[in-house]
């Protein structure tokens, strides 16, 4: 458009100029026609001579004048038919630009609609924010973005639909003069009011910037008064300006108003184009405003409207920041609270561990209780044992129910527990059902004894009537031995209820074993149950006191039983007196008395034989503890034990199943730590220390149940023994009773007169014998029972002891494990608290410096627009343009730019660090929630160990979905965050993306084949699990081996028994030779021989209970010692199979880490990247050398076309070219740090292999190092993450190398154009040369229009291609990032294959326990059918196998400890390498940076630089348009090079911004570099941390066995020392026995009234046994009552712990959902923050490039200016002129006209006619019309035909700037001069408006420059043809004032119409005046004329 208005005005121009030409012309005739008509008043003669003579001069003249005014009219003709070719030719050409504009035009109005919707959709986006927030902080900084981009859009689309109108050219001639000046001052008029218009629009413009920053805008009216004020004022001088310039021009208006007609036909039809252009342009202008019928006022609405919207705009900016800070303030509010909740939950955790330290207290208190009252209970006497089972049996159940109401407390798991006490209830009621039936089964037995004993007395009443004599004594010795086997079954039904007590006693040890185990894993228990306990306690202990007193009633019985038998032994004493006096009553009948003595001494001889194998085997039962019956009974009660026997063994199937059950979740559990391993590393240790703490108590309770049943399987295998000696005895007494009664037939027959009497007494005798020794034989088996008895329950002290105290240890631990756990989640808050404070004070600090910022970056904005009022005021006055703007402005503002990114970059990085804070934050505290959880979780599942198989697995079922729920819902707050997070990472800053890689969420981003090789790996590990199996299976086959030997050694023992037995049958054999001897010897020495043979037997008895004990130690230790082998043969099998497993893994990695192909392709990639940057190199060297060559070539080519110019353009080039080398320079420089890059790439390879060394030196160390596979594998797993990340790096690597060569492209095509334009410069001079000699007009423009458009086009291409790279960076970014996002999906779902993986692996080893299990109990079935001892020693087996592998895996972390040590070692090694590498990037990006710095400070310099070489340019082309106006076109040409140059200054500058951003990303590169090496580090510290805990810990596992050792072995001395004092208790009591028997032979009389009493007192023990009955079964019913309260307690212990359990779920879930919705709205805020922060970057580049449209509008409104003042006065002087010519005629004219037609030849008369015809106005064809009538008639017509011909084709041209101080005063001739010089001075050519001027701030206009210059060019050329020409007022005119300004600045080129007229209008009279001459010169030469 502007290059239209500049032809329209330059056309406008040049043919006013050949009007002038032509009326100089006219007044040359007029004065020469005066000057005749004064001569001939003068040169009248008197004589006809001289008149003749003065007639023929004349005529002479008139010819010679005619002749002149012939050539002159074929001049003109020629003149005319050219301006008539150019005006055809300008049409066209108008109209192709009218199209063009029209286009242009179109195009903006897109633009403008675009930017409006985009504006639109900003507003839209800013009310969306308004909702969440409302405080202003950041207004003002905004306001100047929004009124600059409303204000620049109304007024870029006012002005830009002004023109529309076409331009159809000049087609019609009839015009009238007047017509044209009028509309020529009409056009004046709208410039100027245009100009004043647009001139209020700055002004407004200026007003709203300045009431919309102060925030006030009340002043509008009085604006708008003064404006219509200064608008009537300015109406008024225009009116006055008018008048006068009437009034000069009234003459000329008279003088030429008839020779102007045809003129102003001519031109009437266009200057009614140009009206109708002028009318649209004015719609144009109000249909902005209101429709107002006064133009001035036509502009005030839409400024209004104007400043509403920018004000509306400054608010609605204002609300949308006050909401973004109101939403920044919310977010850190929502943090806060955020940290208030988690610093209540560690404040509840705190609380909950000091519960449980308070808990584990009364748990030591409590069982030190327990163990003093088991150390008081234990060492009384059966009925105690009794009593303690079932008070056990109590405690054991409160202990399950403070149990149940810890765990409530902890976590809702009590139906388990309440199984629990159900089956200990079963258990306790089982076993008081058992005693009753065994206290029935005495009664019973009690019942038969008195049975016999009827028996016996009707028997014996039965055979007393066979004789008198021997049939009393046979009835007395049946009665005898009668009372003898009632005693024994008295004595056999005692044992067998002894050993009933006992085999409950050995169940309530097992249930208590049980017991304590349930405790071991139940670690917290209720401070609130100990008073009850306290008060039960005290229960027992009155329970106690009365048991006490039974007990001493029962030794009170046994002192009576000892008073019986010194009784008996009296009346031994007396039998033997008796007997003397019957020997003596003997003697007189000599052969009857030696029949019977005979008869006697060989009964006394069977009786001691009998008596001897009786004691003997009696006394062996007493050391083995004998515990036989009867033979009737004996069956009776075996049946029972067997049916206990199998209870039991289906109550240790049971235990065995349950705990099998608790393997496997412990298996499960240890499965679920893996993986959670992978999650969280901190809470992996903390697991695996609970797991190795659980195994180690499992494993001290498996071994203390192993020696139980050991010791349980030792006294089954003895009592066998026990029932075959049994048995033995039994047939030895019948033998024995058989032998009797053969005896007492022989006496019965050998027997005389008094043999009766001697046989009964005798025979009871006998019986006292056999008695006293049963009843001493009694006494010392009770001895050996209660001496075993207390053997056994102090071993079983001492192993609880034992177990408590491992106990106790492990609670400390605990409790130390717990504060240190205390103390890390303190420090971690206390650090989030600082670094929290800590960013938001730096936030605040960026924040107000971003406002000062933005404040100073208005006041520099407005400094800016008022500093270039200032240049366009200065450029007004001088008329000349201004070189560029300030440049240190400039460099402020950059440097303001730069500092707001360093800001915005900061921000962002701060805003990275809070939320990296954050993460870590949430992962801790998702550890410490995990742990926790797992913590408990595993209590519980070892609590559940005894529930039943259901419940188990529906606990774990939901257990495995609510952690599968928990770790998904984890896995999706986490990408979450990553999206967040990649969002917040991007700066903004045009829009590059800097990706950054979340190392938390990258743990396991495997290929799938490696997922596959996983999988494979888990399916082998199945295979070895099951060829462990089988390894263990063969083992358990070995152990059976081993204890069938066993069996063989005990039987060997029973050999050694045997032949003891035959060494005491012999000295049986010697003590009946002695009694032989006694009876042969006399009855004198009787008693002695028999007190030294009961010494020798009690000697030979204690021998024999040495022998035995040693025999029983024995046993002990080989039990201890098959243990020892079994441990050992267990745990050599582990480290077996865990070396396969770790060379199955290593050859896995191996095959996995797959070096060939891998590294083969890492080496091709870094060659082909080698390659690449070796071929951009030499690319960019030979540009380098090209570069050189153009710059000589330039300077060269400066030289020849003038040395200022020149030199000034080739200075800029070489400037330009050296900081293109320095850009190149320190692309070299990123090139270079990019091989750098691939080096360290490389030495990671290396390292890579160094590690598969290592990795191979440790497949050498795994055989002594077993169990490190778990470790190498996590070791793998992070070596393939590294690896990801190298190839990562080295795909970023690439796309950076495409980036180069992208750059380099463009550096070629930019030196391809360098060159073109180089050439053209080379060859253009001489083109202008050639064609200015000849046409320049017709051939520079062309030239000229054809450079341009390519320079555009070019551009044009660069900009498309750039903004086609953006998008292609874009797109990468996008792809990038999904590939991070598939890969973070791709993670997650191979975690859940791994996870499903882990699940079928455990339902398989489950099948695989099931099938165990059932091969076992189908074993187990069939040995019970074969033999039950081996069932129960299979039992065993599998306990120990479970204990074994326990141990095993404490072997296991002691190796992994190890193994760690050696990992820690090499981490820290790879650290040291890793930060020395960091150290080393550090200092390489310091470098860089300083570099950076150096450079933008050169290009600040080179951009100064430009500005003042643009200034110099300016001055040289003026001094050059002065001095050479024949080198302009060369000039103009080396201005358009500078302007490419300066455009190619900017894309250098791009590039300098694209090489700053890369900096920027390799600076954020380096800092993730830096947090991964902190991270590296951290986890160092916590591994070093695990170490020195494993350590510690088995030190102290160490130590309690060695403590555990050390109380062994002081049991054994303190057992040892007990048998000693038992021994010497023995010997006092053999040497009473012997006291009473010397005492029993002295009462022998007394002894029948003594048995008398001892059957009274036999008759009252029994009543006092029933009592004793009655009062346990009181007992018993007391305890069902118990239990009924217990239960009913219970059940409210469940009702209130599941109301408690359901709160606290609910509360779980309702702070889950707290968090997750907390977690929403970060997540919401940060999108939203991103959103805002890319908007205010979008508007501040929208800003930068209003503001630069704002200036371009400016200089264009400047320029439409100057037009419309140079239409104005063109407008002006036509009306003057019209005005001064209408109506008048010149008499000198016509005259002139007349006397030229008569002197003319005839022939030749026509053409003068025509003439005259055109000057009056007639048309060709009247005039044709009248000189045919004429020639037909004569000359009557010829006054009608005269002044006829044509005139110039031209429109009227007014001068540019009229000056008011001429007045009147001056002369037309002087006027005339002045207007002529005025329009030699030059105009300012319209610049054009494309896309591509907008250019950034800093970039100089380039239209300012070259303006001036190219206006010179065609005038010069002009000049230069035309100087010799003869009439010189038209050169300096057509040269001053040209159609078309110069094709730079044009556009499109100049077409015919625009372009200088070489040929003036025709002149009649042509007057030769030099150039030089003055006005006045000009007026003589006239009037000399």
């Amino acid at each position: 458009m502007s290059s239209w208005l500049g032809g329209l005005g330059s056309g406008l121009g040049q043919s006013l100029g050949q009007v002038s030409g032509s009326l100089s012309s006219f007044t040359g005739q007029i004065s020469t026609f005066t000057k005749d008509m004064l001569l001939e008043g003068v040169e009248e003669v008197g004589d006809a001579a001289t008149e003749l003579q003065v007639s023929n001069s004349k005529l002479a003249e008139v010819e010679a004048s005619f002749a002149t005014q012939k050539s002159e009219y074929d001049r003109l003709r020629k003149l005319h038919a050219e301006l008539e070719e150019k005006l055809e030719a300008s049409e066209i050409q108008i109209k192709q630009q009218s199209a063009e504009y029209r286009t242009l035009l179109q195009q903006k109005d897109v633009e403008i609609s675009h930017l409006k919707a985009r504006q639109s959709g900003l507003q839209e986006e800013v009310q969306k924010l308004q909702q969440s927030a409302q405080s202003a902080s950041v207004g003002p900084a905004v306001l100047p973005i929004v009124t600059t981009s409303s204000t620049t859009t109304s007024s870029a689309s006012s002005y830009l639909s002004r023109p529309s109108g076409s331009h159809p050219g000049f087609h019609c001639d009839e015009m009238d003069l007047s017509d044209v000046i009028w509309s020529q001052q009409e056009i004046n008029r709208l410039s100027t009011e245009v100009m004043r218009l647009e001139a209020e629009v700055a002004h407004w413009r200026r007003m709203s910037q300045a009431t919309t920053a102060a925030g006030a805008g009340n002043g509008d009216q009085g604006e708008i008064l003064k404006l219509q004020r200064t608008i009537k004022e300015l109406r008024e001088e225009m009116s006055r300006e008018v008048d006068e310039h009437q009034h000069e021009l009234a003459a000329l208006q008279d003088a030429q108003r008839q020779k102007m007609a045809d003129v102003t036909r001519r031109h009437r039809e266009e200057l009614a184009e140009y009206e109708e252009r002028i009318e649209e342009l004015e719609e144009q202008i109000q249909s902005g405003g209101q429709s107002s019928s006064s133009s001035d006022a036509s502009k005030l609405p839409e400024l209004q409207k104007t400043i509403r919207s920018l004000q509306e705009a400054a608010e609605q900016r204002e609300k949308q920041l006050a909401e973004l800070s109101a939403s920044l303030e919310e977010a850190q509010r929502k943090q806060a609270s955020l940290q208030l909740e988690k610093d209540e939950a560690q404040e509840e955790n705190t609380g909950l561990l000091q519960n449980y330290t308070r808990l584990q207290a009364s748990v030591a208190e409590l069982q030190t209780r327990v163990q003093e009252q088991e150390g008081k209970t234990l060492q009384k006497a059966q009925l105690d044992h009794e009593i303690q089972v079932l008070r056990q049996n109590l405690t054991a159940a409160e202990k399950e129910i403070e149990r149940l109401k810890n765990l409530a407390e902890a976590e809702p798991k009590e139906e388990v527990e309440h199984a629990d006490i159900l089956e200990l209830n079963t258990v306790i009621g089982a076993l008081r059902q058992e005693n009753e039936n065994l206290e029935q089964e005495k009664l019973n037995l009690q019942e038969q004894l008195k049975v016999a004993e009827e028996q016996i007395v009707s028997n014996n009443g039965a055979d007393s009537g066979e004789s008198e004599s021997l049939e009393d004594l046979r009835v007395e010795l049946e009665r005898r031995e009668k009372a003898l086997r009632a005693t024994e079954e008295e004595r056999d039904t005692l044992m067998s209820e002894l050993e009933e007590l006992d085999q409950q006693n050995q169940e309530a040890t097992q249930h208590m074993i049980s017991v304590k185990e349930q405790l071991s894993v139940q670690l917290k228990e209720a401070e609130a149950e100990l008073t009850k306990l306290t008060a039960e306690l005290n229960a027992t202990k009155d329970q106690k006191r009365t048991l006490e007193q039974e007990v001493e009633t029962q030794k009170e019985k046994m002192s009576q039983s000892a008073f019986t038998l010194n009784e008996l032994h009296m009346g031994k004493q007396q039998l033997e007196r008796t007997m003397k006096e019957l020997k003596d009553k003997l003697g007189h009948a000599q052969e009857q008395s030696r029949e019977a003595r005979r008869e006697i001494t060989e009964l006394k001889k069977t009786l001691q034989e009998k008596e001897k194998l009786l004691s003997a085997a009696k006394a062996e039962l007493d050391q083995a503890g004998e515990r036989g019956t009867e033979a009737q009974g004996t069956k009776e009660e075996l049946a029972g034990k067997e049916r206990e026997l199998s209870d039991l063994r289906r109550e240790l199937d049971e235990m065995r199943g349950s705990q099998e059950k608790v393997l496997s979740a412990d298996y499960e559990l240890k499965m679920e730590n893996t993986r959670l391993k992978a999650e969280s590393e901190q809470a992996l240790g903390r697991v695996e220390e609970l797991t190795k703490q659980m195994k180690e108590s499992q494993a001290a309770m498996n071994r203390t149940t192993r020696e139980k049943e050991t010791r349980i399987e030792a006294l089954k295998l003895e009592k066998n023994q026990l029932d075959d000696e049994l048995r033995q005895v039994e047939r030895t007494l019948a033998e024995q009773a058989k032998q009797y009664q053969q005896t007492i037939d022989e006496l019965t027959r050998a027997r005389s007169m008094d043999a009766s009497a001697l046989q009964t007494e005798h025979e009871r005798a006998i019986k006292l014998i056999q008695e006293k020794d049963m009843e001493i034989a009694q006494l010392k088996r009770d001895l050996e029972q209660l001496a075993s008895d207390h053997r056994d329950t102090n071993e079983m002290l001492s192993i609880t002891v034992a177990g408590q105290k491992q106990l106790t240890d492990l609670l400390q631990e605990k409790d130390v494990f717990m504060d240190t756990l205390k103390q890390n989640a303190a420090d971690i808050q206390t650090e989030m608290e600082n670094s929290i404070s800590v960013v938001t004070k730096d936030a605040e600090a960026l924040r107000q410096a971003l406002e000062e910022k933005d404040k100073q970056l208005g006041g520099m904005k407005e400094e800016n627009s008022h500093l270039k009022e200032e240049i366009d005021r200065l450029r007004d006055q001088q008329s000349r343009p201004q070189p560029l703007a300030e440049p240190r402005t400039l460099d402020i503002i950059t440097e303001l730019e730069t500092e707001i990114t360093q800001l915005k970059s900061s921000k962002n990085g701060l805003e990275e660090e809070v939320q990296t804070l954050r993460r870590t934050m949430e992962e801790q505290q998702a550890s410490l929630l995990l742990s926790q959880q797992s913590l408990q979780a595993q209590q519980s599942e070892l609590e559940q160990a005894h529930a039943r198989h259901q419940q188990t697995t529906l606990n774990y079922d939901t257990l495995i979905h609510a952690r599968d729920e928990d770790i998904a819902r984890l896995q999706q707050t986490v990408d979450q965050l990553s999206v967040s997070q990649g969002r917040a990472g991007s700066p903004p800053v045009q829009g590059d993306v800097i990706l950054q890689e979340d190392k938390t969420q990258t743990l396991n981003q495997e290929n799938g084949n490696e997922k596959h090789d996983l999988s494979k790996v888990e399916i082998e590990r199945l295979v070895r699990g099951m060829k462990e199996k089988e390894t263990e299976i063969s083992q358990l086959n070995e152990k059976n081996l081993s204890l069938t030997r066993q069996l063989d050694q005990l039987v060997v023992s029973r050999d050694e028994v045997g032949k003891l037995s035959q060494m005491i049958l012999q000295k049986d054999l010697e003590i009946q030779a002695l009694h032989a001897r006694v009876s042969m010897g006399g009855g004198g020495g009787h008693s002695q021989d028999v007190m030294f043979l009961q010494q020798q037997l009690q000697a030979y008895a204690v021998e024999r209970e040495q022998v035995l004990a040693v025999l029983n130690e024995k046993t002990r230790e080989n039990s201890q010692l098959r243990s020892d082998y079994h441990r050992l043969m267990d745990i050599m099998a582990g480290k077996e199979a865990a070396l396969l497993k770790l060379q199955q893994e290593n050859q896995r990695l191996s095959n996995m880490s797959d070096p060939s192909g891998s590294h083969e392709m890492f080496k091709e990639t870094i060659q082909n990247l080698s390659r690449i940057i070796r071929e951009k190199d030499i690319e960019i060297d030979a540009l380098t050398q090209k570069c050189q060559t153009l710059v000589t070539v330039l300077q060269s080519s400066g030289g020849e076309s003038g040395a200022g110019s020149g030199g000034v353009s080739s200075n800029q080039f070489e400037e330009l070219l050296q900081e293109r080398d320095t850009l190149k320079q320190q692309v070299k420089k990123m090139e270079e740090w990019k091989q750098q890059v691939i080096t360290t790439v490389k030495n990671m390879q290396h390292e890579s292999a160094q590690l598969q060394e290592e990795l191979i030196k440790l497949q050498g160390q795994v055989s002594a190092d077993s169990d490190c596979s778990s470790k190498l594998s996590v070791d793998y797993a992070r070596l393939i993450q590294s690896y990801e990340q190298k190839e990562r790096r080295l795909g970023s690597l690439s796309q950076e190398l495409a980036q180069v060569q992208q750059t380099i492209t463009q550096l070629t095509s930019t030196k391809d154009v360098l060159l073109g334009k180089l050439d053209s410069v080379a060859q253009t001079p001489e083109v202008v040369v050639a064609q200015s000699s000849e046409r320049p007009l017709t051939a520079d423009a062309p030239s000229q229009q054809t450079a341009s458009p390519v320079a555009s086009e070019k551009l044009q291409e660069d900009l498309v291609r750039l903004r086609e790279q953006l998008a292609q960076r874009d797109s990468m970014i996008r792809t990038l990032q999904e590939n991070n996002h598939r890969l973070s999906n791709s993670a997650s779902a191979s975690e859940n294959e791994q996870r499903s993986q882990a699940e079928e692996v455990r339902q398989v080893r489950e099948r695989l326990d099931a099938q165990q299990r059932s091969l076992r109990e189908k074993d187990l079935l069939i040995k019970t059918k074969g033999d039950q001892l081996i069932q129960v020693s299979e039992a065993l087996r599998n306990r120990e196998n479970d204990n074994e592998v326990l141990k095993q895996a404490v072997t296991n972390l002691k190796e992994r400890a190890l193994i760690l040590e050696m990992d820690v070692k090499k981490l820290k090694e790879e650290n040291e390498v890793v930060a020395a590498r960091s150290r080393e990037k550090e200092s390489e990006f310091r470098a860089l940076q300083e570099t950076n710095m150096q450079v933008s400070l050169l290009l600040r310099e080179k951009e100064f630089e430009l500005s003042a070489m643009s200034e110099k340019a300016a001055t040289v082309e003026r001094m050059l348009k002065d001095k050479e106006q024949g080198k302009s076109g060369e000039l103009n040409q080396l201005l358009n090079e500078l302007k490419s140059m300066q455009e190619k200054a900017v894309a250098f500058q791009q590039e300098r911004d694209q090489v700053m951003m890369a900096l920027k990303q390799k600076q954020m590169e380096t800092t993730a570099v830096q947090t991964e090496l902190q991270h590296v580090r951290d986890k160092e510290q916590r591994l070093n941390l695990e170490l020195e805990r494993l350590r510690n810990h088995l030190l102290e596992i160490e130590d309690s066995y060695t403590r555990e050792a050390l109380a062994a072995e002081d049991r054994e001395t303190e057992l040892r020392r007990r048998v000693a004092v038992l021994d010497e208790k023995l010997a006092t009591s053999s040497s009473a026995v012997e006291n009473a028997s010397q005492q029993a032979s002295m009462q022998v009389e007394s002894l029948q009234e003594q048995l008398s009493g001892v059957v009274k007192q036999r008759d009252d023990a029994l009543i006092k046994l029933k009592t004793s009955q009655e009062q346990v079964n009181q007992y018993a019913v007391s305890l069902s009552n118990l239990q009924m309260v217990l239960e009913q307690f219970q059940q409210e212990e469940k009702a209130m712990y599941s109301a408690e359990l359901e709160r606290h779920r609910r509360e779980k879930d309702e702070w889950k959902t707290k968090a997750q919705r907390l977690e929403d709205q970060a997540s919401a805020l940060q999108m939203n923050l991103d959103e805002a922060n890319a908007a205010l970057d979008s508007a501040s580049r929208l800003t930068d490039q209003l503001d630069l449209k704002e200036e371009q509008i400016e200089e264009l409104k400047k320029q439409v200016d100057v037009r419309q003042e140079m239409l104005e006065e063109a407008q002006r002087k036509l009306m003057n002129l019209l005005n001064s010519t209408e109506g008048k005629i010149d008499k000198v004219l016509m005259r002139n006209l007349y006397l030229g037609y008569f002197h003319t030849p005839k022939n030749k008369r026509a053409d003068v006619l025509r003439l005259m015809g055109s000057v009056l106005g007639l048309s060709r064809e009247d005039v044709d019309k009248m000189l045919e009538e004429d020639g037909r008639h004569g000359v009557t017509g010829w006054v009608s035909n005269w002044l006829g011909g044509r005139g110039a084709q031209s429109v009227p041209n007014t001068p540019q700037r009229p000056t008011s101080g001429q007045g009147l005063n001056s002369s037309f001739s002087e006027m005339f001069v002045k207007f002529l010089e005025m329009e030699s001075t030059p105009s300012l050519p319209a610049p054009k408006l494309l896309v591509h001027d907008i250019k950034p701030l800093n970039a100089p206009p380039p239209r300012r420059t070259s303006g001036a210059a190219s206006i010179t060019t065609p005038g010069a050329a002009a000049a230069s043809k035309r100087a010799g020409e003869s009439n010189p007022f038209l050169a300096p005119r057509s040269a001053a004032v040209p159609l078309l300004a110069g094709s730079s600045s044009g556009g499109s080129g100049g077409h015919l119409l625009m372009k200088p007229i070489s040929d003036a209008l025709p002149s009649f009279t042509p007057v030769p005046v030099s150039a030089e001459a003055s006005a006045g010169a000009v007026l003589k030469d006239l009037l000399k004329q």
